[in-house]
């Protein structure tokens, strides 16, 4: 063949066909080194809500006071028993509940109810017994009862529970004696020991059995103090991290939140927004949060049993609340002043009411203030005695209460402040001194 035909033959270009290649070939390694990353490289985490960011477990550290000690249930169980025996009574009967928790640390939470009973009967000579269905008598021994010598009297299911309670009574008390059944207590209870002693005097429970806990110790108020505390600063706390554009159910989820990481049980709260807060005990629409709103906290929960039940109405930075909105709030804070100046041992109830709600009348704003000043608070968040505008019942040392005025126009504005307090020989006491107390303006709670 000749020269010339061969060269004929060959590619024209040989120098692009192996650029060709090597581009091609680059190109794929190129594209399989991005698919290798692409599967490799972690995936960023997506960004943490703001519920999930905050961190409210420093709360903890501000107060922890001691549980209710055994020598302060033995000083109530002989004062109980010395109200019995000046009534001529033999008996008290409870069932679990917040008198059974004072009395005897038998809670409803330690022990629920149904229809079979499980009563606490003290007597008029200081001994405690517990009546038990027959198959839960281990778990009844197992209650915190803090008494030596507790007798445990059992009823089989096909027994009656009150012939259980008889024996458990001093003799005799069944012909003709009389006992007490806590007014706490279902009503089967009563007419059931009735039932099985017709001779014997059913009563329920009166005034001065009920009135033996409403007069706080320094034990009990040591925890009330610190209970109260812990709430206002985790309203303080939660407010931090509400924003323009966040909704009720965000901001109750810190709320519930802060209580928990302070240590607190039983936790309570309402967040409620602008006009939904004019509802006092409303559940609100989740309505955003935007820069003509107040907001309004109310919110609680439990130490050692005892309750705390804090209110705050507040603004955010860089609101701006309507002129009419911030003169209610200052009318109300004033009232909430008032009140606590009022209160004053030997003073009626009524009067501390009227001191408030006599203010909010000079502000025309009386009519808008819907429901009583107060109530009592201790194991319960709201327990006798009340704050009402028809109570003369006077104060005494030792009394706890609610200061809560508010004003409630509806479609509008709600506006409530709330700090529980205790009556001193000098005056009434917030509660939540120990962590400022009252809100001083909406910016500054």
């Amino acid at each position: 063949m000749e020269k010339g035909s061969q060269t004929a033959l060959m590619s024209p270009h040989p120098d692009k066909k192996r650029s060709f290649r090597f581009i091609s070939t680059a190109l794929l390694l190129c594209l399989a080194s991005y698919t290798t990353w692409q599967l490799w490289t972690p995936v960023p985490a997506p960004a943490l809500s703001v519920l999930e960011q905050a961190d409210f477990s420093h709360l903890a550290g501000h107060c922890y006071p001691p549980a209710i000690t055994a020598t302060a249930y033995a000083s109530r169980l002989s004062s109980v028993a010395s109200v019995l025996t000046s009534l001529n009574a033999s008996a008290y009967i409870i069932e679990p509940s917040p008198n059974a928790l004072y009395y005897a640390n038998v809670s409803l939470s330690s022990w629920g109810l149904s229809e079979r009973p499980l009563l606490v009967v003290i007597t008029s000579e200081a001994k405690v017994s517990i009546v038990t269905p027959k198959f839960e008598v281990t778990r009844a021994k197992l209650l915190p009862v803090p008494f030596e010598g507790v007798q445990y009297f059992e009823w089989a299911e096909a027994d009656s529970p009150y012939e259980a309670v008889l024996k458990a009574l001093p003799a005799g008390v069944a012909q003709g004696g009389k006992v007490y059944v806590d007014e706490m207590a279902r009503l089967f209870i009563a007419t059931g020991l009735q039932a099985v002693a017709p001779e014997m005097k059913v009563e329920i429970a009166p005034l001065a059995v009920k009135a033996l806990r409403e007069k706080k110790t320094a034990e009990e108020l040591a925890i009330m103090h610190c209970v109260n505390e812990l709430t206002l600063m985790a309203i303080r706390e939660v407010r931090k991290h509400l924003h323009f554009g966040m909704h009720e159910s965000e901001g109750r989820a810190l709320v519930s939140k802060a209580l928990g990481q302070a240590g607190l049980g039983d936790i309570d709260n309402i967040f409620l927004v602008g006009e939904n807060a004019a509802l006092p005990h409303g559940h609100g629409t989740d309505r955003q949060i935007t820069k003509h709103d107040f907001i309004l906290i109310d919110c609680g929960g439990s130490l050692h049993g005892y309750k705390s039940d804090v209110t705050r109405t507040f603004a955010l930075p860089g609101s701006k609340i309507p002129t009419a909105h911030l003169e209610i709030w200052y009318s109300v804070q004033t009232s909430q002043k008032l009140a606590l100046a009022a209160a004053n041992p030997g003073s009626p109830a009524l009067g501390v009411d009227a001191a408030a709600r006599g203010y909010l009348n000079t502000a025309g704003l009386a009519t808008y203030f819907t429901h009583r000043l107060g109530h009592g608070i201790g194991l319960e968040v709201h327990e006798s005695p009340y704050l009402l505008s028809s109570s003369r019942l006077p104060l005494e040392v030792g009394n706890t209460f609610s200061d809560e005025p508010g004003v409630y126009i509806e479609g509008k504005v709600g506006v409530r402040l709330e700090d529980c307090f205790v009556v001193t020989a000098e005056g009434g006491e917030p509660l939540t001194k120990g962590a400022g107390g009252f809100a001083k303006n909406p910016w500054d709670i």
